[in-house]
């Protein structure tokens, strides 16, 4: 994965993504996927495989909402059900929140909105 990142945008268009109850493949699935709609500001690459099972228990990336593609990838497909937890302004999170179902079945969704940001939990699961 690389980062499309852009140097000048503005902070309130920065959507952090995080991810869990997943493993690499299905991880690095959402995240190729957001970069190809969004311009992914700091979406570290994902390290080699481990020797052993252990995987992070959250993975983690933020893209710039504004920097919206105009073409729309193809529905990827997920190996499992991956909860994703969707954190920045209001307007920006709506924007990810729309791609994300868009491209994926979304099985559940809550939201916490709170004075100048807003948290959406999302359960996606593969079409």
């Amino acid at each position: 994965m690389e980062s499309n990142g852009t140097t000048s945008h503005p902070a309130d268009c920065d959507v952090t993504v995080q991810l869990s109850d997943c493993g690499r493949q299905d991880a690095t699935v959402v995240f190729e996927t957001l970069d190809r709609v969004f311009a992914g500001c700091d979406m570290p690459a994902p390290g080699p495989e481990q020797a052993h099972d252990h995987e992070p228990t959250v993975w983690m990336a933020t893209f710039d909402s504004s920097a919206r593609r105009e073409d729309e990838p193809a529905p990827p497909q997920l190996g499992s059900e991956v909860t994703a937890l969707l954190t920045g302004d209001h307007q920006a999170v709506a924007e990810v929140e729309k791609a994300l179902g868009g491209l994926f079945e979304v099985r559940s969704a809550t939201s916490v909105s709170g004075e100048h940001e807003r948290e959406a939990r999302l359960l996606l699961a593969p079409r």
